[in-house]
């Protein structure tokens, strides 16, 4: 038996044309994507017709991430109201547009998949953790907050979410961050994703490809992304160029001062990627520092 889990496309068309090639190419026996199929990135709804085409042709799994909840959660017509609160989601806004004619969909994807092997070693998919889609697994994560994230222990819980990947064994569990398809945070560009193979026992081998970098660029431009997805998205060029994430650092410093609207979000922004350690991955097709 043999598995393929991918994860956190995040809107990233040519990397996940490139890990798909990579999957059939391989050929395995199932594949499961673990959600953020959609947003953070200029081609979601392309993303995700290419996945739910996959899906009906091909029976792969699709799981719900936080990303999935994110763009739904923007439907609701208070989260339109002209304000901060919007400016700081149009980023999401704009991959519900173009997602709408898979709302429904998204609203029912499940938050497991489960394959058991024949000796009923149990393989886990989830997004995060079994907590919910927002609760990461990291290198730093305790051995005890690791055994409430998996409970109940399967023989192998996979993961993604934090796209950081990982490998490690606890109480005989076998848990295995995937990272990510689109967006990698650990200093690698590469588009990740995981293989498992059943064998008399699971065994985990993850995935490291290159990808057109340069189309994902112009995919900012000419998705409109960049122009309509507000001052965030240039963060999000600028994450996908120094493969680390940067939102957190800008809503730390920076969200509750525009969310007060005391001060503008470009500005925020704009210190952000002043910073020394992003300021040379700046630069066009985003801005200029």
């Amino acid at each position: 038996m043999r598995i393929a889990v991918l994860s956190d496309i995040h809107g990233n068309l040519p990397a996940l044309r490139t890990v798909i090639a990579d999957i059939d190419a391989w050929s395995p026996d199932l594949v499961v994507v673990g959600g953020d199929i959609v947003n953070r990135g200029p081609r979601s709804g392309e993303c995700l017709d290419v996945l739910v085409e996959r899906q009906w042709a091909d029976g792969w799994r699709l799981l719900r991430g936080n990303h999935e909840d994110f763009v739904l959660d923007c439907a609701d017509p208070a989260r339109s109201l002209p304000g901060p609160g919007y400016e700081t989601t149009r980023f999401a806004h704009f991959a519900l547009a173009q997602s709408a004619h898979h709302v429904g969909l998204l609203a029912a994807l499940p938050d497991v998949f489960e394959r058991a092997a024949p000796n009923g070693d149990l393989l886990r998919i989830v997004h995060a953790s079994m907590r919910n889609n927002r609760d990461g697994v990291y290198p730093m994560t305790t051995d005890d907050d690791l055994r409430r994230q998996i409970a109940p222990a399967p023989a192998v819980f996979v993961t993604g979410h934090t796209h950081r990947p990982l490998t490690r064994a606890l109480d005989g569990t076998l848990v295995v961050n995937i990272g990510s398809v689109g967006a990698s945070f650990d200093e690698d560009r590469r588009a990740a994703y995981g293989r498992f193979v059943w064998a008399g026992q699971w065994t985990a081998e993850l995935v490291r490809l290159p990808y057109d970098y340069a189309q994902i660029e112009r995919d900012y431009v000419d998705s409109g992304f960049l122009d309509e997805g507000g001052p965030l998205a240039q963060i999000m060029l600028v994450e996908l160029r120094k493969a680390r994430g940067l939102i957190f650092r800008w809503a730390d410093r920076y969200q509750e001062a525009v969310l007060a609207g005391l001060m503008s979000l470009e500005e925020s922004v704009r210190l952000v990627l002043c910073d020394d350690d992003v300021r040379p991955f700046t630069g066009p097709p985003g801005w200029t520092v």
